[in-house]
């Protein structure tokens, strides 16, 4: 369903689609947003503006990255956020598409996006006032809440390092690379979103107040710094990745050294049991009633002083 939220001036609420096409060229500023899966939304669009038909066409697009595009008398902005209840089908952000002209702001997106209910509460209780404020608005709730989701990617690599005699290599493996997983994913999104802000906020546009400016440039200085801090995860991730094979690696070389010095502790004694297992005449004390004994005797004493030399040789230390 397509909402539309207007403010007259003096107070903000939330309209009908017919109300407000009737009287669209009288309200100081208006938001419609659009759910990109109707099969009106380009109707929707296509109703309340007069925008470009590229500008109308990238409205619309399923696939996208955040960018800034200035078009004739307005912009087409693109941003990534978190998507709402932890949504993360698909790509693991969700895309807002916003077209931004004197006095109005048409949205539409896919998928729901956490950002959204505060924005809308913020614009019912006024505090939106123009396209500016709108945009400012999404561009802060969206780092706000991306923020400590970037944080905690580099918390969570501490744990693993910390915690990894307790969950072992193969387990620390398989969290550090989903960690790194997702951490390439947003960074694929943030980083140039980054850029999109930036170029916003530099942007010849009248609709943009210079307090919506400074909003801007604080969103794209921490959208910089979670970039960096995921390029900074991202590379331990690959560090933490080969160190933890490195100590899997180990570990198999030790259990090997382990099995050869068994097997060679028991080859002879297999060789000595074997000789004198064969069936045939003139084996020694073969008919002597302590012949077993003193065979066990021997394999005992054999397999101690093989033992004894690994020892004394360090090999089980190697």
């Amino acid at each position: 369903m397509s909402q539309v939220f207007v403010h007259d001036g003096s107070r903000a609420r939330e309209m009908s689609l017919d109300e407000f096409c009737a009287h669209a060229d009288t309200i100081p500023f208006s938001w419609v947003h659009a759910d990109g899966w109707q099969e009106d939304a380009r109707e929707v669009a296509s109703r309340c503006d007069h925008m470009p038909e590229a500008a109308l066409s990238a409205l619309l697009a399923q696939e996208t990255r955040p960018r800034c595009t200035l078009m004739l008398h307005g912009a087409l902005i693109n941003l990534r956020g978190l998507g709402a209840d932890n949504d993360m089908s698909g790509d693991p952000l969700v895309s807002i598409r916003l077209w931004a002209e004197q006095a109005r702001v048409i949205s539409v997106s896919y998928r729901p996006l956490a950002a959204m209910a505060p924005v809308r509460a913020q614009m019912l209780a006024g505090q939106i006032r123009d396209p500016g404020d709108l945009i400012a608005a999404f561009a802060q709730q969206i780092t706000e809440a991306l923020d400590p989701q970037v944080a905690e990617f580099g918390d969570g690599l501490d744990e693993i390092e910390s915690a990894l005699s307790d969950h072992g290599p193969a387990e620390a493996r398989r969290q550090v690379s989903a960690i790194r997983a997702t951490a390439i994913s947003y960074r694929r999104f943030i980083a140039p979103q980054r850029q999109a802000l930036e170029r916003l906020s530099l942007a010849d546009a009248p609709w943009l107040e210079p307090e919506d400016r400074l909003h801007l440039q604080e969103a794209a200085d921490r959208c910089a710094r979670m970039a960096e801090e995921l390029e900074a995860v991202r590379e331990r991730s690959a560090l933490a990745h080969e160190e933890l094979t490195d100590l899997r690696a180990e570990q198999m070389n030790s259990q090997a050294l382990i099995i050869s010095v068994v097997a060679l502790v028991f080859l002879p004694l297999t060789f000595l049991t074997g000789l004198l297992g064969m069936n045939v005449e003139g084996i020694p004390f073969a008919h002597e009633p302590w012949a077993f004994w003193g065979v066990v005797g021997v394999c005992v004493a054999m397999a101690a002083g093989i033992a004894g030399w690994f020892g004394a040789t360090h090999w089980l230390k190697r």
